[in-house]
C-alpha cells in the first residue's frame, strides 16, 4: 500500500506538471476544444491519476509520460498551424447548415445533427424561429454562427445615419477594496483623481469598494461592499 507522503508528493508535481503543460500549450476556452482536444485531455487526465495510485509507478515516470504527451500535443499544433490540409483532417471544418433559410439536410446528417438540436442552437443566439435566418455555420466546436435575415439584423448608427462614436475599453480600478495600479496607467490617471472622485460619492477609502469601473467620457461606476 502506498505511502500517503508518496501520494502527497507525486500530486503536488503532477498538478504542477499539468500546469505548465497547459500554459506551454496556449489558452483555449471550453466552448474551443475541437473533439480530439477533449479527448487528449481526459487521457492526460487519466495517465496522471492512474500513476499516482499506482505503487510501481515513480515520479519521474509520471514526469516522463506528461512530456511525451506534452510534445506530441505541442507538435500537432505547429502541425495544425503550418498545414491547412492537416489543420483540416484533425479539427474538421465548419458547415454550412442552413443556405438562405433553407436548411441542408445533407450537411445536417453529415454532422448529426437533428432538427431540434438546431432549433436549440439557434434558440440559444436568441432567435426563435426558422424564418429569421438566413445562414447558419455549424462550427468545429459543436456550436453556431447565425446570420439573420436583413429584416431581422439589428439597427446600426450607420442605418439611422448617426455620426460614429469612439469605441473605448472599460478599465477595472478597483476590485474587492483593492485599487489595481495597473489599471490607473491603463486609463491615464492617477491614485489621487480616483480617491477624489470617491470623496465625491462619500467613499473615503477603496477598502469600501467592491467594484469601481472607469470608462472614457462616462461617470466611474462603483459598487460599495455590502
Amino acid at each position: 500500500m502506498m505511502n500517503l507522503g508518496t501520494i502527497t508528493i507525486e500530486m503536488v508535481v503532477g498538478f504542477f506538471a499539468l500546469f505548465f503543460l497547459t500554459k506551454i500549450l496556449g489558452k483555449t476556452q471550453l466552448s474551443q476544444l475541437t473533439p480530439f482536444d477533449f479527448i487528449s485531455a481526459l487521457i492526460l487526465g487519466e495517465l496522471v491519476g492512474n500513476a499516482m495510485y499506482d505503487p510501481d509507478v515513480h515520479i519521474w515516470m509520471i514526469l516522463f509520460a506528461i512530456s511525451v504527451w506534452g510534445v506530441l500535443m505541442f507538435s500537432l499544433e505547429i502541425l495544425t498551424q503550418k498545414s491547412m490540409k492537416f489543420r483540416k483532417v484533425l479539427e474538421g471544418s465548419p458547415s454550412i447548415v442552413i443556405r438562405k433559410g433553407i436548411m441542408d439536410r445533407k450537411q445536417m446528417q453529415k454532422n448529426k445533427i437533428d432538427i431540434n438540436q438546431l432549433q436549440n442552437l439557434i434558440r440559444q443566439k436568441g432567435y426563435f424561429s426558422m424564418r429569421e435566418i438566413d445562414y447558419a455555420i455549424l462550427e468545429t466546436n459543436g456550436s453556431i454562427s447565425v446570420l439573420p435575415k436583413s429584416d431581422n439584423q439589428p439597427v446600426t448608427r450607420q442605418d439611422l445615419n448617426l455620426p460614429q462614436q469612439k469605441t473605448t475599453l472599460p478599465v477595472t480600478l478597483i476590485m474587492d477594496g483593492t485599487i489595481i495600479y495597473d489599471n490607473l496607467s491603463t486609463a491615464g490617471i492617477d491614485e489621487d483623481w480616483l480617491m477624489n472622485e470617491l470623496r465625491n460619492k462619500n467613499i473615503h477609502s477603496a477598502k469600501n469598494v467592491f467594484y469601481a469601473e472607469w470608462k472614457q467620457d462616462e461617470e466611474l461606476l462603483v459598487m460599495k461592499e455590502n
